[in-house]
């Protein structure tokens, strides 16, 4: 809400002076900043890796905290001990396979390196697990099959932990800034956290309108606030309920 000049002083000012709501505006009507379309790249990569990804966390905790299988305690101990593994090592062979692939600058290079999260299946097998046996042994015998007893029991009880995990997986995806910039940085596929930190700099100057930039910031971050706000009760729900 400061002008340039304001914000630049040596001594900084807490409240601004004039207020500028301008800065408003001028996030708005900036040639160089389409917000309309990172929005929309944002929102769809958002949308459809969440999407994806709960498929793969919900069939995957439900495989190791119901289904019996050979080696399922092995393989659930292999995945928990890459969580060990630092993620700038995951960055570095995740570039060199899409890569490889011929991936650079799509959709798919932000979608689908990081759809399947360790912790997600982790919490939501803790959650499965609460669920009495019994109850699938006896949805068994009635001839329910895994995938419908699945739906319409497992997930239901399991509805506030789902819910908390859709929320944070979108968080990641409206946040991530390191890996857009490495592999789609290109003005097709930018997303909203690498367009603002390059919006409103003067070129030629390399000067750049910090308030407006913030205002930019306040503007992409109200709508992650808002959902926090009105759907914390089921992140806390759901994180209790998994121990």
């Amino acid at each position: 809400l400061k002008d340039l000049n304001e914000y630049r002083r040596a001594i900084p000012t807490f409240f601004p002076e004039v207020v500028r709501w301008a800065n408003y505006t001028k996030v708005f009507t900036s040639p160089d900043l389409n917000l309309g379309r990172l929005f929309a790249n944002t929102l769809f990569v958002g949308v459809v890796s969440t999407a994806l990804s709960l498929v793969i966390t919900v069939l995957s905790a439900f495989a190791f905290a119901r289904l019996e299988f050979k080696g399922k305690d092995a393989l659930f101990a292999f995945l928990l001990a890459t969580m060990m593994i630092p993620g700038e090592l995951f960055t570095i062979t995740n570039y060199q396979t899409v890569h490889a692939l011929g991936w650079m600058n799509t959709y798919a290079v932000l979608i689908f390196p990081f759809l399947v999260s360790v912790f997600y299946i982790y919490l939501l097998k803790q959650n499965f697990m609460q669920v009495p046996n019994e109850l699938y042994l006896a949805a068994k015998v009635d001839g329910t099959s895994d995938l419908k007893y699945l739906w319409k029991v497992m997930i239901p009880l399991a509805l506030p932990t789902i819910i908390s995990i859709t929320i944070l997986k979108m968080m990641g995806s409206w946040n991530s800034y390191m890996w857009p910039k490495l592999v789609a940085n290109d003005e097709a596929h930018r997303l909203i956290t690498n367009g603002l930190r390059n919006a409103f700099t003067n070129a030629s100057t390399n000067d750049t309108d910090y308030p407006v930039q913030m205002a930019a910031v306040a503007i992409v971050s109200a709508p992650l606030f808002l959902v926090f706000i009105f759907l914390r009760k089921y992140i806390m729900a759901g994180v209790s309920r998994s121990g």
